[in-house]
């Protein structure tokens, strides 16, 4: 488990905005039920869907893969959450320190939860990393995550239906 202090509200906000943006370009913001900046736990609240661990009646392969998508969308969102605040927020560097820290906590968590090897690890975390840095080095996106943090940071939270239409309003 990896915890991410915020400077501020603002920081915060951004941090929110990066992960929903990096769960939209994975096509699983259909996953969220609610993003609240106001939650002293974790600001996005999944819906039943990604906390479903499997039953008798689905297969051991299903039930295994879906805990893959799971860990690749959450390595996303954590990429996700310091892209924005670094590279669009304070338009600077991802600081390599706290990105050794996260791939650490993803090895973690892909050799207990997954039963993956190293590279299996290291081929997810790359990709999550690649993805973002493609969506928050593009100068395009920079509006668009900053009026979705303004949102957050005017709305505080919102329902999974009202993050997908300002989401879609953002035509990034």
């Amino acid at each position: 488990m990896i915890s991410i202090t915020y400077i501020n509200e603002e920081d915060k906000a951004y941090g929110l905005a990066g992960m929903t943006i990096s769960l939209a370009s994975l096509d699983a913001i259909d996953r969220v039920q609610e993003v609240s900046m106001d939650t002293d736990g974790p600001m996005v609240h999944f819906s039943h869907e990604y906390y479903f661990a499997g039953s008798p009646a689905i297969s051991p392969k299903a039930t295994w893969n879906n805990l893959i998508r799971n860990l690749h969308l959450t390595t996303s969102m954590a990429v996700g959450n310091i892209m924005a605040r670094s590279m669009v927020r304070s338009g600077e560097r991802m600081p390599s320190g706290v990105m050794d820290t996260l791939r650490a906590v993803v090895h973690e968590e892909g050799r207990d939860t997954c039963a993956l090897e190293d590279d299996e690890i290291d081929v997810l975390f790359n990709k999550a990393l690649a993805q973002n840095h493609r969506l928050f080095s593009n100068p395009r996106m920079i509006p668009a995550v900053t009026r979705l943090a303004d949102l957050f940071t005017q709305r505080r939270s919102l329902s999974g239906r009202e993050l997908e239409e300002a989401l879609s309003l953002l035509q990034f």
